[in-house]
């Protein structure tokens, strides 16, 4: 994360904006709110910002038409969309207009901070790409492991295919972080990537969020929507937790696989759709498929192209490069002057058997730079947690 990142945040609620820009401070970037699209627009013509998170329906100008006027003034800018949720015809619209991401209201603070800390590091990496000349593009995935760089290898070489792609490897391994990897390494970069947690939503509601409803298909059906498949149009879609989808889901699944085409709740006619499909799980679906809980024909679909993400016991060489990575990220917003591990630390590190992997990792080091006195520069063993202590 950008330490001075600078987030311009529009949206006509007060009280929106206030929230936001707390959240967004606590988190050590620097917030500005504006209550119209003219507002937002006259700030970034005085200061510059990194980031952009606007509202879509204010009075006025719309977020869509702030949207695309930024993209016109500065193209590089990331922007996200806030939308209510259920209620997100005009998120199609934004995606296809430059978008980067759209989030649905109410929203999960720490999911509104970790979109923008996402997309403000891929920014960072663009624009380092393009000022070292590099054709790579594997920003957030960090291994020096001969494990980890075959992945690295295989992430190239599948990313123009449009073949599906199964994501397999405990949970905290980094599923998504390689999966957008895939997508900003293929020819799809520039078209819409959109994540799904499968294991977030009750079925009905997953039903809805996949393939899209017409008005009246359910109560409270009062319009119609697009799903995640019609918003990722283009580019690709990311199930996480594939594992967790009900066998009533699956069979759509396989058909849209199959026929490239979906059916939306209560709909009369299929849509076409040219997705990129890549599904992650921490499940063993040979498992699963055993108890009769995933299909195979399903499973074979997926499973085009597979990448096993190794746990981070099997790549400890990789352990102090990633600690290293999230010292640097947490350390500046913090205000923590901790820049190294202390031989006891890294020890401990190396011992310790990380059953939560790179995701544990990166917490024990935020909970280290948050306690750790201001002026510490060595991250100490006593700034672990009690299990990684009892590791040396």
């Amino acid at each position: 994360m950008n330490p001075k990142a600078r987030i311009l945040i529009a949206d006509d609620e007060p009280n929106i904006c206030k929230i936001l820009q707390a959240a967004f401070e606590r988190a050590g970037y620097q917030a500005v709110t504006a209550e119209s699209a003219e507002e937002a627009l006259k700030r970034l013509a005085a200061e510059p910002f990194d980031l952009l998170l606007t509202d879509v329906l204010m009075p006025g100008k719309s977020g869509i038409d702030l949207l695309k006027e930024v993209k016109e003034r500065q193209p590089e800018m990331p922007v996200l969309v806030m939308t209510a949720f259920g209620t997100i015809p005009q998120a199609v619209e934004a995606i296809r207009a430059g978008a980067a991401d759209y989030i649905t209201k109410p929203f999960d603070l720490e999911q509104v901070k970790k979109a923008a800390a996402f997309w403000l590091r891929c920014n960072k990496a663009v624009a380092e790409k393009a000022a070292a000349g590099s054709e790579d593009d594997l920003a957030g995935l960090i291994g020096d492991s001969p494990r980890m760089q075959d992945v690295f290898a295989l992430v190239r070489k599948i990313a123009d295919s449009r073949a599906t792609v199964l994501i397999t490897g405990e949970s905290g391994t980094g599923k998504e972080v390689v999966a957008r990897a895939i997508h900003r390494c293929g020819g799809r970069a520039s078209k819409p990537f959109i994540a799904v947690s499968c294991a977030a939503l009750p079925e009905t509601l997953l039903e809805s969020e996949l393939f899209g409803h017409e008005k009246g298909a359910f109560t409270g059906a009062d319009r119609s929507r697009p799903g995640r498949f019609e918003l990722a149009d283009g580019g690709t879609l990311f199930l996480d937790e594939i594992g967790e989808v009900p066998p009533s889901i699956q069979v759509k699944l396989l058909r849209v696989l199959q026929e490239r085409e979906l059916d939306r709740l209560g709909g009369t006619a299929p849509v076409k759709v040219d997705v990129r499909l890549i599904a992650a799980t921490n499940r063993d679906l040979a498992e699963a498929m055993g108890k009769g809980e995933f299909r195979k024909d399903l499973f074979y679909r997926l499973q085009v192209l597979q990448v096993d993400l190794p746990p981070l016991r099997e790549r400890r060489e990789d352990i102090m490069p990633l600690a290293l990575h999230f010292l640097e990220r947490y350390g500046p917003p913090n205000a923590s002057a901790l820049k190294e591990l202390a031989a006891e630390t890294a020890e401990s590190m190396r011992n310790y058997s990380w059953p939560g992997n790179v995701r544990e990792l990166e917490n024990v080091i935020e909970r280290a730079v948050v306690l750790a006195p201001r002026e510490q520069s060595s991250l100490t063993p006593d700034l672990l947690p009690p299990s990684l202590q009892t590791a040396a």
